[in-house]
């Protein structure tokens, strides 16, 4: 989620996740990883205004009942430090949000790139035989 947050690859820490301002890339440009299936939909901007609104609700309470602020004032500051404050954490927490959905497994994110540019893709399980606890007893099915 960290990687993510900072708008690096959940796998390999390197590439970039955004291509655009909110746009995810279809795939890592380091380490391949397939970002096209992510789905972030509206968790993101719930947190974003979740946070937001605790943080400027809480500041514009203060302001009001221990200073005697124009209203010019807080009719001009309070919008444009929502706006700036929501428009600063919004990529962040989609990037957080891809992270999570990978360190969890979720939406195609099952699989790692291959170390190879050949070759399957490996599960991020572990291989086969650590999964199935016959093949690691050495009893194989016929």
């Amino acid at each position: 989620m960290a990687r993510g947050f900072l708008g690096r690859c959940p796998h390999c820490g390197e590439g970039r996740i955004f291509g655009r301002y909110l746009k995810v890339r279809p795939e890592c440009a380091h380490c391949g990883l397939q970002m096209h299936h992510h789905r972030a939909d509206d968790l993101p901007p719930y947190v974003v205004i979740f946070v937001v609104a605790h943080i400027v609700g809480y500041l514009i309470l203060e302001l009001e009942m221990g200073y005697d602020v124009p209203l010019w004032f807080q009719l001009t500051f309070w919008p444009l430090a929502t706006l700036g404050m929501a428009l600063a954490l919004l990529q962040p927490v989609k990037g957080a949000v891809v992270g999570l959905q990978y360190a969890l497994g979720m939406h195609g994110f099952a699989t790692l790139p291959s170390a190879g540019s050949e070759g399957p893709e490996e599960s991020r399980f572990g291989p086969a035989d650590e999964r199935d606890p016959d093949a690691r007893a050495g009893l194989r099915r016929a």
